[in-house]
């Protein structure tokens, strides 16, 4: 495995000393106006369009994957393993509905390398590199080289993003995630909140489609039939 991951609570902290922070910096009140001005800004994202999407989600056997934060290779192992089993009993991974939901610490893993360099998200995230003292400088779990993820007992697993979408493994991502750490990244580089959300949003993985809120998601996934699945 090429990258090890701080533990989802202190990850929590970080992110919550770095909100803390930066409403410090820019006054009283500011720590709100994230989630004030999500209100207004997440919206462009289109439910509509969100909500067209999960109706695109078919299957015998349907499951979604709620990701909150870096855990290893669970969020992207879990879904393949799923697709696998279910073949190795009977339902192609055709037949088989299955969604990943990126969303609070996990949101940098749906936006692309060059935001990773340019906004230092292995920091941002503590998401460190195969040394445990490196962050990462660019989405593990996007285009991996071949060979790099191996699990004890069964060798090399194909668990790239890229390699899962292209067996039907749906993905999405929180627009609130994307709302609020945005302007986080503002507030530590005095930016303007709304082109870094932008840029963001531009910066998407081919196929992730942005959803109103993770929370939004994880329960419309429900109501379109998935079974739920905690996986970091």
């Amino acid at each position: 495995m090429k990258t090890n991951y701080q533990s989802q609570s202190d990850q929590r902290r970080n992110f919550l000393k770095q909100v803390a922070t930066g409403a410090a910096v820019l006054g009283t009140g500011i720590l709100a106006s994230p989630l004030s001005l999500a209100a207004e800004t997440v919206p462009v994202t289109g439910a509509s369009d969100a909500d067209e999407w999960f109706k695109q989600v078919k299957g015998t056997h349907k499951i979604v994957f709620d990701v909150t934060g870096p855990n290893g290779l669970m969020p992207f192992a879990w879904p393949r393993v799923f697709t696998l089993t279910n073949a190795a009993t009977g339902t192609p991974e055709k037949d088989c509905g299955v969604v990943v939901i990126l969303r609070h610490n996990a949101i940098p893993y749906a936006l692309n390398n060059q935001l990773w360099e340019k906004y230092k998200f292995g920091e941002m995230f503590k998401i460190m590199e195969e040394d445990g003292k490196t962050p990462a400088t660019k989405n593990p779990f996007w285009q991996p080289a071949p060979g790099t993820y191996k699990v004890p007992g069964i060798g090399p697993v194909q668990i790239g993003i890229n390699e899962l979408q292209d067996t039907g493994i749906k993905f999405c991502a929180c627009g609130m995630a994307i709302t609020v750490f945005s302007a986080v990244a503002a507030m530590q580089s005095n930016g303007d909140a709304n082109a870094i959300k932008n840029e963001w949003i531009a910066g998407l993985l081919p196929g992730v489609q942005i959803m109103p809120s993770g929370v939004w998601a994880v329960g419309r996934a429900q109501e379109h039939g998935c079974a739920y699945c905690f996986a970091g």
